[in-house]
């Protein structure tokens, strides 16, 4: 049996990277990364929108595409080779399947979040590996109820609503400008992704859902996009690499001729190679293979991560000392990588749950 994309993935994949490549070059990521272009990235997204990429996972009844984790690992892959600035993750991933799965289909918020004029905040981390001080309780009123803790790591600060993961399994939508929230935009190594964090005193919350396993499956759908995101900002370091290495000479030829740096760049593509089958049969399995979904989501995420970073090193290492110049940027990819690698759990902690799943490690080990 041959597994690979359809001629419509085919299809989407051309047109995202052709309007990536057109609006979206290292220059206005350069841009949006010091601060000097703020407004990048809520463009970019507009663009975006009006391919349908907003709409990709939400149900046709709500107003969107209903298409498939596979087509929107297919968008992801080709954000992280442009190294994207913008809410794809957040809103188009995370909001889409939760919003699409909780709000009656006539909800106004699910139309405004298919034409891309709704930009939705994804506060997560809680769930995994999140610190002692940052509980999150939800209480329950007459009205309908608020939010009391803090989350950190937030993405997407500039998000109009934010949807909030607690410890214990529930889901809740917060505005931007609801009483009692204090946003405090954070830096971290990816200045293409900026995360925040959000304290809640009595804030007032909508209620998703208190089923864990939707929060599980948003997880598993998150972890999937945030490994396809780093296998195309890997292939992107890849090619890179090997381009320098055709042009870069010494003792009058390309360095691509040595046998220690072809040696390199077939490492890192023979490494990077299954690691494209394996997100795609991730996200297939989201939506055709239930029983093996989340297992398969923790290893693509771990497995990847750790391929992602050993290219990241290795395409800077064939650079030589141009690698480590803001010139040439490969800094936003690699950092871009590492970024995903920390993202809703490190490789070590994803194989401890998947342990855990599995009935391999007892629940509090």
């Amino acid at each position: 049996m041959e597994f690979g994309l359809s001629q419509e993935q085919r299809f989407l994949r051309d047109s995202v990277q052709r309007y990536l490549s057109e609006q979206m070059p290292l220059d206005r990521v350069r841009a949006f990364a010091d601060g000097t272009d703020s407004t990048v990235a809520r463009a970019g997204w507009h663009g975006l929108a009006e391919l349908g990429i907003s709409a990709l996972l939400l149900p046709e009844a709500a107003g969107g595409l209903g298409l498939k984790a596979l087509d929107a690992a297919v968008v992801a892959q080709t954000f992280g080779e442009h190294v994207t600035p913008g809410p794809f993750l957040g809103t188009g991933a995370v909001a889409a399947h939760v919003l699409g799965a909780t709000l009656p289909q006539d909800d106004p918020l699910l139309a405004e979040l298919a034409a891309g004029k709704l930009i939705v905040g994804a506060a997560l981390s809680e769930t995994s590996g999140a610190r002692e001080d940052a509980q999150i309780t939800y209480q329950a009123t007459g009205d309908g109820g608020v939010l009391s803790g803090r989350a950190l790591h937030v993405l997407h600060p500039k998000a109009h609503q934010f949807i909030v993961a607690s410890r214990a399994g529930a889901l809740h939508l917060v505005a931007a400008d609801a009483p009692g929230l204090t946003l405090t935009q954070t830096t971290t190594i990816d200045r293409t992704r900026p995360t925040c964090e959000l304290r809640f005193a009595e804030t007032p919350a909508r209620s998703l859902s208190d089923d864990p396993a939707l929060l599980a499956s948003t997880l598993d759908l998150a972890r999937v996009m945030i490994a396809a995101d780093t296998v195309g900002a890997a292939y992107a370091m890849l090619q890179q690499a090997v381009a320098y290495a055709q042009e870069r000479e010494q003792f009058n030829r390309p360095i691509a001729s040595f046998q220690a740096v072809k040696h390199m760049c077939a490492e890192m593509a023979a490494a990077l190679e299954p690691c494209q089958a394996m997100v795609w049969y991730a996200a297939h399995a989201l939506d055709a293979l239930p029983e093996e979904a989340h297992l398969t989501a923790l290893h693509t995420k771990a497995h990847v991560s750790e391929v992602g970073t050993r290219v990241a090193k290795t395409a800077t290492e064939v650079h030589g000392g141009m690698g480590f110049t803001d010139l040439l940027g490969l800094h936003y990819w690699f950092k871009r990588i590492g970024f995903n690698r920390q993202t809703l759990g490190t490789p070590d902690l994803l194989r401890r749950q998947a342990a855990r799943a599995q009935g391999l490690l007892a629940s509090g080990a």
